[in-house]
């Protein structure tokens, strides 16, 4: 019971901040997978990839059927090829570090990644 709480609850959390931020929800789902339901780092990561899939397709079907203007198809075309790669050979890398090393570079790019977010300055 306490899996299917959680995991409504993370999900819905994910879904909005997926849709909202465009952010992949992992940022939300895998810190909350490790500390509330206490997987492992590498079970979170490989957990919230799965659980991505659905929320961007969710997201980006609501944009098609709207039919929304705001998806940059040539970028997505372009992005997609050297992300997929990416994707794969990260997921390797991922199975070869250690649930602590792992949960390392998560925190870091979290900071990294939160902190260039509140200096820069937004587009109009």
């Amino acid at each position: 019971m306490k899996i299917l709480m959680i995991g409504l609850l993370v999900g819905a959390a994910a879904g909005l901040a997926g849709a909202l931020c465009g952010v992949g929800g992992g940022i939300l789902m895998v810190p909350a997978f490790v500390l509330v339901l206490g997987m492992g780092q590498k079970h979170a990561v490989a957990t919230s990839l799965a659980i991505v899939v659905v929320t961007a397709l969710a997201g980006t079907a609501n944009h098609v059927l709207r039919k929304s203007e705001l998806i940059d198809w040539k970028l997505v075309a372009c992005t997609a090829v050297g992300a997929a790669v990416a994707a794969w050979y990260g997921t390797e890398l991922m199975r070869n570090l250690s649930n602590q090393q792992l949960s390392r570079i998560f925190g870091i790019l979290l900071i990294l990644v939160g902190a260039r977010m509140l200096i820069m300055k937004t587009a109009a």
